[in-house]
């Protein structure tokens, strides 16, 4: 019970303990950073009970049997079957009381039963400390020597901290949204902003050069809360509005023109296309800015990207209506996406880990135009784990939505 308690105890827990002024706690951590003595110990102990037992118990439990066999067998072959018998007692004993029962407790309650045997066990540790320094000292010899580490590795990854997650939402103390917001903060780090920036053709923009009834036009048929600012194309960047400055404009009567505007246009922050969702809140930290150009290799714009973006990946389906969703289950099973849904958001509705091509693409169009090795048409169909993916609608050699299906089983 005392090695088994100190092995399965949370760390999390028993440094919650400690904090607030179990002393106990404290000593099982201690115990768990150096465990060498204090496992000899347990064997120490374990051993000399089991041997012992065997002798006491042979000495015991045989001569009863042998003399109950001995009113129906001869006296050697009753001598020889309860001797088996006690054998077999015995065994049976220890694997029930001496095994079973104390691992079932410990891994139960591994904390409680830790807290409660820690203070004997430090005592015998004290008291044996000479022979379990001399055990320790081999052990480590020879873990040594098979090129193995000798203390325990406690550090914690952020699988770890997902599989916690996982298993408490099982356990019923995580909600599904909750740990669904946990797996997106991790994805922070491995998604790229073209999962999540709104792409180059839907972007909304002003010319330097616009009059003043087109720009109301535009901000009225597309309202947004930024606008991107260009001289003549997306391409050639000029900075941003934001569409509160406009209002304001609107309000005092006065004409919406951006060339020569004082304050009126700001600068923008422009961001590669390759940077993780992690790495463009630090730049949004670091300028103070809400709002950013993405641009490729080749200095072109292929799309915007907002805090609000970042923070709706996050958020996931906590923020976003069903309208708004990239990617639809329907009642017969299968779903409904949109082309530019990023490969994350399919995964986790298809519970399909392993993707053909890892890190050629972002997004569900991509995924098929390397699946096909061209520009995907209508109809195109790619099977891939069971699932069917068809185009079931294209605009501009843009993907715009593809049916998934599940397939029936093979026989």
């Amino acid at each position: 019970m005392a090695e088994m308690s100190v092995a399965a105890s949370r760390r999390l827990k028993l440094r919650q303990l400690a904090d607030e002024g179990d002393g106990r706690a404290e000593r099982v951590l201690e115990v768990q950073e150096q465990p060498g003595h204090y496992f000899t110990v347990v064997q120490i102990g374990v051993n000399t009970v089991a041997i012992l037992g065997g002798i006491v118990g042979e000495g015991a439990f045989t001569p009863h049997f042998s003399a109950a066999l001995g009113l129906l067998l001869a006296p050697e072959q009753a001598q020889s079957l309860g001797f088996a018998l006690s054998f077999a007692a015995i065994t049976a004993l220890f694997i029930v009381l001496a095994d079973l029962v104390p691992k079932r407790l410990s891994m139960n309650e591994p904390e409680r039963v830790a807290l409660i045997l820690i203070a004997p066990m430090l005592a015998l540790c004290t008291l044996l400390r000479p022979l379990s320094w001399a055990f320790s000292r081999i052990s480590e010899a020879l873990i040594r020597l098979m090129g193995l580490p000798a203390a325990r590795d406690n550090s914690i990854t952020h699988a770890d901290i997902l599989a916690l997650a996982e298993a408490g939402n099982l356990a019923g103390v995580v909600a599904d949204a909750e740990q669904q917001i946990i797996e997106n903060v991790f994805e922070l780090d491995t998604r790229t902003v073209e999962s999540v920036m709104t792409t180059r053709e839907r972007i909304v923009f002003f010319g330097l050069d616009d009059e003043d009834a087109l720009v109301r036009n535009r901000i009225a048929e597309e309202p947004h809360s930024t606008y991107l600012v260009c001289e003549g194309e997306i391409d050639q960047v000029v900075g941003y509005v934001d569409a509160t400055d406009l209002f304001q404009r609107v309000l005092r009567e006065e004409a919406l023109r951006l060339r020569g505007s004082e304050g009126l246009i700001k600068k923008v922050l422009i961001v590669p296309d390759r940077i993780t969702l992690s790495e463009v809140l630090l730049q949004f930290r670091e300028k103070h800015e809400d709002f950013a150009v993405v641009v490729n290799e080749y200095s072109l714009v292929v799309g915007v990207i907002t805090l609000n973006d970042v923070m709706s990946t996050v958020m996931g389906s906590l923020v976003a209506s069903h309208d708004e969703e990239q990617i639809v289950r329907r009642e017969d099973g299968s779903f409904l996406a949109d082309g530019i849904t990023p490969i994350p958001d399919v995964q986790r509705a298809l519970e399909v880990e392993a993707w053909p091509h890892a890190g050629q693409y972002d997004t569900l169009a991509g995924f098929l135009m390397v699946m096909l090795r061209r520009i995907p048409r209508r109809t195109d169909q790619v099977v891939w784990e069971g699932w069917r993916f068809e185009v079931v609608d294209v605009d501009s050699h843009r993907v715009d939505q593809v049916m998934i299906t599940r397939l029936p089983a093979p026989p």
